[in-house]
């Protein structure tokens, strides 16, 4: 009986599979970038020497823009360091932004009223003469004194 990783690299030697080994090397490129830059590319690919690389938004253009040469040089080591991505070479960097890309707007969730524990007992005394006011004060203990 054959082992499983002898049926998976006789699979990922089929040419009509062989979208898998590049596919393996553009996660291995987007897992060696920063978190930071991870977050503002949805994909990349690799076509005629020129690495296309597809954003998640378009706010990540100009920084990604000053960082091509970082990006270049990434994908140069890559193809040094693992055998399997030796084919990949570059030698232009493409942003663009992605249409098939949701962007995705976080939902915050912060409340904006406040919800507190009331710290009063309602044990005060009312030094007024008016009835209105005693009867306004004696509403206030009561509420207190129900969420107590």
């Amino acid at each position: 009986m054959k082992h499983v990783t002898t049926i998976l690299s006789h699979i990922q030697s089929l040419p009509q599979f062989k979208l898998l080994k590049s596919h393996y090397c553009y996660q291995k490129f987007l897992s060696l970038l920063s978190p930071k830059f991870k977050k503002a590319i949805a994909f990349v690919y690799v076509r005629d020497e020129t690495l296309f690389v597809a954003l998640s938004h378009p706010g990540f253009k100009m920084e990604l823009n000053y960082n091509k040469n970082l990006l270049k040089s990434l994908v140069s080591m890559l193809a040094q360091q693992d055998e399997k991505c030796q084919k990949m070479k570059v030698s232009k960097v493409v942003l663009f932004n992605s249409k098939n890309h949701k962007f995705v707007q976080e939902k915050s969730t912060y409340c904006s009223v406040p919800h507190y524990q009331e710290m009063a007992l309602g044990t005060f005394t009312i030094e007024s003469e008016d009835k209105d006011l005693l009867q306004a004060f004696e509403t206030i203990r009561k509420s207190i004194e129900k969420q107590c």
